[in-house]
């Protein structure tokens, strides 16, 4: 029998795994060790030993106190392990401050810094206490990753004590783990680096903010994009296009996003946006791992082959811990049935979830659809050419749109979507005439409107318009229509964050902001601008600054308000800098015009925002 590798180089003996008093665990595992023992064993031996037994001392009190056991302290290393994630975490930072405050009068040589890794995994687990096995093993590694005086953990573990312990985590990327066949991610603390950064409290911020200004992400961008949802969570991976053409394989992103429409219906489920599913469009998908990366429970896969006029639809859900089917379909029918299919699909997996949630299709407003094939897959395509967000692809969508409304002019969500892409022309200033523009979006949502009120995306519309206006009133209600008819749709729900913003409720629109962020772990950057923004109506300009930081690309508005933060807090060279590097985007920037832009509701936010502009130099 082949023989396993256990922590620190060392091999079990073969039958090991057949001892009867073995048993398998998960647990979490610290492990640390003396950054420099030789060196310091060279230049004061006596000393050394004498510092080694205290901070020995020091370890044994910290995860003792913290419900750990210690399994073995022989040499410079020490190896524990908890039950709770958070109380390995806190054991080890409580020592490091406690080590780093013993031996800051000795000289910066003789000084002994401990490097301490964590991890959570699975151990096997001796009658006699010991442990062996990869999560031991993964936990060594870590401490050689580890800085002298600071902490490494892995990913688990981050998710595991967010928002639980008074740290903040930097991002140091994935590495490869010996005797480990997937990489390891690894996130790192130093007390001296978080108390040298400003803004950066450990007291002030969650457990780990992960990278602190990403791009376009490989994983999920904010910390809090995976709390554990307190429902059933739920992904839907793109289904795949069977047909062989691949003119149709909008056909099969469509009905993917269709799905993913429908549950997020139901109040009952966390569902997983279809910008952040769409991520892994095209790719190699182990289910595990992807419900790992978005933090769900559940798993939707399948495909679509549409020929002539049928159409097959293979329908999977699958619980991502157990990797177990719970449900499996094929649909082949006509393709007029194609939503028929849809809510029976829905309905079928929201009753296979714990709790066997009541499908909740007597709650949802009755939708109105469209007999007209043709309509119908134009509206799929140009939604797909939307979600690109380039102008060329979104001129292609609005002629897309226009085609399924001379189809089938009584179809509210093809006018609804029109004014969608030409929201995105007019955003992004792809039309000739902005003020014509305004006027087609507002005529396309009457249209949609009067055709179905129950259309989420006609008053989420209608909500951003409204309040461009400055007409509250409206922007509230058709706001809380949209929230209503999807709440689980990210757009939707970081626009409940922005409207609180402006309406002078930025703490509560904070959370709603982050609710979107952990809705799609992959949300658009322009997310950090409206958490910003709320966190500075707030007066929580270290928060706005840190969600400032995650902008990869700032413009003038991300600068002046980079400023006025700066200035809000004392910090006039900081504050100055960003007005210069403000004023360079834009020589003419001025408070007054940069106000009008502003869409608060109460006059004293507004003279907020104003005097911090002043106060950081900005010419009125």
């Amino acid at each position: 029998m082949a023989v396993a590798i256990m922590s620190q180089g060392k091999v079990l003996p073969e039958g090991f795994l057949n001892e009867p008093s073995l048993r398998q665990r998960l647990a979490t595992i610290l492990v640390a060790d003396v950054a420099g023992y030789s060196r310091l064993m060279g230049c004061d031996e006596p000393g050394t030993v004498a510092a080694l037994d205290q901070a020995r001392a020091v370890f044994r009190e910290s995860i003792e106190g913290l419900e750990g056991r210690v399994i073995d302290m022989a040499g410079d290393s020490v190896l524990a392990v908890f039950d709770a994630a958070t109380c390995a975490v806190k054991c080890a930072l409580a020592v490091q401050r406690t080590l780093a405050t013993a031996g800051q009068g000795l000289a910066e040589d003789l000084r002994m810094r401990f490097r301490i890794g964590v991890h959570l995994g699975d151990v096997m687990e001796k009658s006699d206490g010991s442990v062996y096995g990869d999560g031991v093993n993964i936990a060594a590694r870590l401490e050689s990753l580890a800085q002298p005086g600071g902490v490494a953990i892995s990913e688990p573990v981050l998710w595991a004590v967010k928002k639980r312990v008074d740290a903040r985590f930097e991002d140091f990327g994935e590495h490869a783990v010996k005797n480990i066949a997937e990489p390891v991610r690894v996130f790192r603390f130093h007390h001296e680096q978080a108390a040298a950064t400003p803004g950066t409290d450990p007291g002030a911020g969650s457990a780990a903010a992960g990278p602190a200004a990403a791009n376009e992400p490989t994983a999920p961008r904010s910390g809090a994009a995976r709390d554990r949802a307190d429902k059933p969570s739920i992904a839907v991976l793109p289904f795949n296009n069977m047909s062989g053409d691949p003119e149709q394989e909008f056909f099969a992103d469509g009905i993917t996003e269709d799905i993913i429409t429908e549950l997020s219906r139901f109040r009952e489920l966390f569902v997983i946006s279809r910008n952040s599913s769409f991520k892994f469009k095209g790719r190699a998908v182990e289910v595990q791992k992807f419900a790992a990366e978005l933090g769900v429970q559940y798993v939707v896969e399948g495909s679509v082959r549409k020929v002539g006029q049928r159409v097959r639809i293979t329908v999977q859900l699958i619980d991502a811990k157990t990797d177990h089917h719970l449900w499996a379909e094929r649909y082949d029918r006509d393709l007029e049935d194609i939503f028929a299919i849809q809510d029976e699909v829905t309905r079928s997996i929201v009753a296979t979830l714990p709790g066997r949630v009541e499908a909740a299709a007597r709650d949802r407003a009755a939708r109105l659809t469209t007999d007209n094939m043709a309509a119908y897959e134009c509206v799929l395509t140009g939604k797909v050419l939307h979600h690109r967000s380039k102008r060329d692809d979104n001129a292609r969508a609005l002629r897309l749109l226009e085609r399924a409304i001379e189809l089938d002019p009584g179809y509210a969500h093809a006018h609804a979507w029109k004014a969608c892409v030409l929201g995105q022309s007019w955003v992004y200033q792809w039309c000739e005439s902005r003020t014509d523009t305004e006027v087609l979006i507002r005529a396309a949502l009457e249209t949609a409107l009067a055709l179905d009120d129950n259309d989420s995306d006609v008053h989420r519309i209608l909500a951003a318009v409204n309040l461009i206006q400055e007409h509250y009133d409206l922007a509230v209600y058709h706001q809380r229509r949209a929230l209503s008819l999807n709440p689980n749709d990210d757009l939707v729900v970081v626009q409940q964050g922005e409207m609180l913003t402006w309406l002078g409720q930025p703490d509560e629109g904070i959370e709603w902001i982050r609710k979107a962020m952990r809705l799609n772990p992959y949300h658009p950057e322009r997310f950090w601008s409206h958490l910003a923004r709320a966190c500075f109506a707030a007066r929580r300009y270290d928060e706005a600054i840190e969600a400032l930081r995650c902008v990869s690309s700032p413009d003038t508005m991300h600068r002046a308000s980079l400023a006025a933060c700066h200035a809000q807090r004392g910090d006039a060279d900081a504050a100055g800098e960003q007005r210069r590097l403000t004023l360079a985007l834009a020589p003419s920037f001025g408070v007054g015009e940069y106000l009008a832009s502003l869409h608060y509701r109460d006059p004293a936010d507004r003279e907020h925002h104003g005097q911090a502009l002043e106060r950081a130099g900005f010419p009125p």
